[in-house]
């Protein structure tokens, strides 16, 4: 009986232990410091990071002036500049939250050499090209085909920029509701502007003509353009994929309040209305008495203007096993005040936001590199680094 007992008491202890919080705290970081930034490299004006897939030790960091530069990983680990990637400041209009903006590489591309650009051409509209690469490390500017222009007449802010593939393969980007305060063409709300939207498209010529449009998009076959995956936001300068779920973040640019963070499937995402003009945030905003969507996805954390706060950055869900303090932590920064924060992000919303303990004014964007590295950037600076445990 003792020794039964004995037996009992020694499996009862060990299931306890397999499931006691602490084998939850290996797969979500306390948050609490443990990282450091490592300078990479110094260039113009960066605005976003990426890498290629199917391409080794090359990392892409976009100029806000119209170039790429691409930097290579010696043996050694150290990153070295190979020099301008693409020089297309012929077709860009660069200053303020004007200029190429990002750029985004094809699953296929190790094979098909094609990769797209998202900038803010010399009228001032959004603008999507794809090119090709002649070798690993340039890329060929008159290989250019525009794929999509998306008209920004009135004002020069509110460009949104982000371009990413999804894991569906689809081409994703951002755009802001058209500038200046308030909304004032409504275009966020209006499902027959492509203004203050999550856009999906497949880049390749298609039913569209110059691209294809995803049949389960959701707006196809019913009022609005077919190219709209979500509505109601104002200006998401960045979004991301965590690669582990799918799920999409998307960090809004607010007006004079409220800094946002959008958290979600993307099945809820496909016909999401994400609430501005109606929302700053979760609060009532509508100055022109505009009528409340009758459904919108809140966010999951918002944040507010004081201590200098003006304007969120978002960042990746973090990945990268090395970095076991913010691992599976969504990462972000404000603009003006350059505190890295993060924050264990939940549908129903988000936990245990902290600072990391690092601050560089001017942080213009992350970026997420091969093997879930991750890397941050400043439009003060110009320099660029890498995320990495002390």
């Amino acid at each position: 009986m003792r020794v039964r007992m004995t037996i009992l008491i020694a499996l009862g202890a060990l299931l306890t232990l397999a499931l006691a919080p602490a084998a939850v705290g290996k797969e979500i970081g306390n948050g609490r410091g443990g990282v450091k930034l490592k300078r990479i490299t110094s260039v113009d004006s960066p605005v976003y990071i990426e890498d290629a897939p199917g391409v080794k030790r090359l990392l892409f960091v976009v100029q806000r002036d119209g170039q790429i530069k691409v930097l290579r990983k010696s043996s050694g680990g150290k990153w070295r500049s190979r020099g301008t990637f693409l020089d297309i400041r012929g077709v860009v209009r660069s200053g303020g939250e004007e200029g190429l903006l990002s750029v985004a590489f094809p699953p296929d591309y190790a094979s098909s050499g094609r990769f797209y650009v998202y900038y803010t051409d010399q009228a001032g509209d959004i603008a999507i090209s794809g090119y090709r690469r002649t070798s690993s490390t340039r890329a060929d500017p008159a290989s250019a085909r525009i794929v999509i222009t998306v008209p920004h007449p009135t004002f020069p802010n509110h460009n949104g920029g982000q371009l990413q593939f999804g894991p569906d393969g689809l081409l994703y980007f951002g755009t802001g509701d058209g500038g200046s305060a308030n909304d004032p063409d409504e275009n966020a709300q209006n499902v027959e502007s492509l203004l203050g939207k999550l856009i999906r498209i497949d880049p390749r010529p298609g039913n569209a003509g110059a691209y294809g449009i995803p049949g389960d998009n959701p707006f196809v076959g019913a009022p609005g353009r077919d190219e709209i995956f979500s509505t109601g936001l104002r200006n998401p300068f960045r979004f991301s994929f965590d690669p582990k779920t799918d799920n999409i973040s998307i960090a809004d640019v607010g007006q004079g309040e409220r800094e946002e963070i959008n958290y979600e499937t993307l099945g809820v995402t496909n016909g999401a209305n994400f609430g501005w003009d109606a929302f700053e945030g979760t609060q009532p905003f509508s100055p022109d008495g505009s009528p409340a969507p009758a459904e919108h996805e809140p966010p999951i954390h918002e944040y507010g203007h004081n201590g200098g706060n003006c304007s969120v950055t978002g960042g990746y869900l973090v990945r990268d096993r090395k970095l076991d303090s913010v691992y599976g932590r969504y990462l972000y920064a404000d603009f003006c005040v350059g505190e890295i924060r993060s924050l264990v992000p939940r549908l129903s919303g988000a936990r245990k936001d902290r600072s990391l303990g690092i601050t560089k004014p001017g942080i213009s964007t992350f970026g997420e590199g091969r093997g879930d590295k991750i890397f941050v950037a400043s439009l003060f600076s110009g320099k660029v680094w890498q995320l990495k445990s002390k």
